[in-house]
């Protein structure tokens, strides 16, 4: 019984730590990426924050494929006319970064 009550206890502390580590990936890989080097979390640098990205895109369900390809391509013209260049990153790492950004509150 003593077991099973440590192996349950060890189950659910990775579950209810899986979003923290997911969190502290992404933005560890936004910081490798120099994407922090135009957009903050709370504060609008050259880019959007990233905050207001996610209150823009709430309740979109098409935001993700639209802002991975973004993302991956560049653009211009939604947050203003200073170009977001296309990013050298893989479709997961792209896919990964925008998840994280959608997430922020």
């Amino acid at each position: 019984m003593k077991k099973q009550v440590l192996l349950l206890s060890a189950l659910l502390a990775s579950v209810l730590t899986a979003p923290v580590m997911a969190a502290e990936d992404a933005s560890a890989l936004a910081q490798a990426k120099n994407c922090l080097g135009c957009h903050q979390v709370d504060n609008k640098v050259v880019g959007p924050a990233y905050k207001d990205v996610a209150a823009k895109y709430a309740g979109d369900a098409g935001a993700v494929d639209k802002l991975v390809a973004k993302v991956k391509t560049g653009g211009a013209g939604v947050w203003g006319q200073i170009p977001m260049p296309p990013n050298n990153v893989t479709d997961e790492e792209a896919r990964k970064l925008v998840e994280w950004i959608l997430s922020l509150k």
